[in-house]
């Protein structure tokens, strides 16, 4: 039997290289490895925990990250790819965990700790925020997934749902729930890619990014104004290359090493341009990205086809997670319209 593995993204934007090199890039190699059953999941319902006056941007993006996905190589034939939203059985599944769950555990968890003071939400910190981790938990457990892609920062997310369900198999006497185990990325790839801007994080709220749907002159504007050494004035100039956004880059993006090797030593030493090492970077995306590019607009001219998918891969989602949720019931002992046992049983407890 696969593995399944479940991995997503919230819509709040585009996708970025990024998300890219930390986890689509990554998607499209399991899945096609025939090793595993993946899902991946449009989260609307756990970006809304922060955009809840402003769903607009959550439907408008919804399209364009579903677009991202079949440009970047993930397969509706494959992959079952849906909307949070879509699936009944995800909030139904919260509840009962938010009962095994003390607010102060939420609270103590790292990754909500470190992404509040990151929203600056003050003293306005949404419910639905705090306790997101316990929806990610049943997002994870109704599909029965064995797998999570994460980074380091999500790791403490893992061992969140890892303790509800061993608080749940243990309450309810059941072995119904799948404990889940961290999928982290092949040592020597980029975690996480930084900022154009210099900033150790790409990001949406940033600006800062460079999209998988940017055209080729935005992508050459961007790479131009990139980050590098501010004491590298003159080309003559030695020049850093560790902090250098453009020598990250093409780290992560060139093929050929060896001449990116044989760049960071005539940079250091003095005598080549920011804008020659600039223009070699700039060649080396857009030949990753002119094929994303070009599928993505072949896609955007049937909208109604990619709805369609999402809503298939919903429909099959949903199927999984209304099982998932009857054993559930059953574990708890709410199924009682569904055990013809349960009213004689309830009657003999009555007299």
């Amino acid at each position: 039997m696969k593995d399944i593995i479940l991995t997503g993204d919230r819509p709040t934007g585009k996708l970025h290289l990024g998300h890219y090199i930390g986890s689509l890039k990554n998607r499209v190699e399991l899945q096609n490895s025939g090793n595993y059953e993946p899902y991946v999941m449009i989260a609307d319902l756990q970006a809304l925990t922060d955009n809840a006056h402003d769903p607009d941007k959550i439907r408008r993006n919804l399209v364009e990250v579903a677009l991202d996905y079949l440009a970047v190589g993930l397969d509706p034939a494959k992959t079952t790819i849906f909307v949070q939203s879509q699936i009944p059985a995800l909030s139904e599944l919260t509840m009962y965990y938010m009962n095994l769950v003390s607010i102060s555990r939420v609270e103590r968890n790292p990754t909500v700790k470190t992404e509040i003071k990151q929203k600056s939400f003050g003293e306005g910190v949404p419910t639905g925020f705090v306790v997101y981790p316990i929806s990610q938990a049943a997002d994870i457990t109704a599909f029965k997934a064995k797998l999570v892609p994460v980074g380091d920062d999500q790791l403490p997310m893992i061992e969140q749902t890892r303790e509800i369900v061993r608080s749940f198999n243990a309450t309810y006497q059941t072995d119904c729930l799948v404990e889940p185990e961290a999928m982290l990325p092949p040592a020597g790839l980029s975690r996480r890619l930084p900022g154009i801007d210099g900033n150790a994080k790409m990001s949406k709220s940033l600006n800062n990014g460079i999209y998988l749907s940017d055209d080729e002159a935005t992508l050459r504007q961007k790479v131009m104004s990139m980050y590098t050494d501010p004491g590298h004035i003159h080309v003559n100039d030695p020049g850093k290359v560790e902090g250098n956004t453009v020598f990250e880059y093409l780290d992560v993006f060139a093929e050929d090493q060896n001449y990116v090797a044989q760049l960071k030593e005539n940079y250091t030493a003095g005598g080549l341009g920011d804008v020659k090492v600039k223009q070699y970077l700039f060649g080396v995306l857009n030949d990753l990205l002119t094929p994303i590019r070009t599928r993505r607009h072949e896609l955007a001219q049937d909208l109604p086809a990619v709805y369609n998918m999402l809503l298939a891969g919903s429909q099959r989602a949903n199927e999984v997670a209304a099982r998932t949720l009857t054993e559930v019931r059953d574990a708890i002992g709410l199924n009682y319209f569904d055990d013809a046992k349960s009213a004689n049983s309830v009657q003999e407890d009555v007299l």
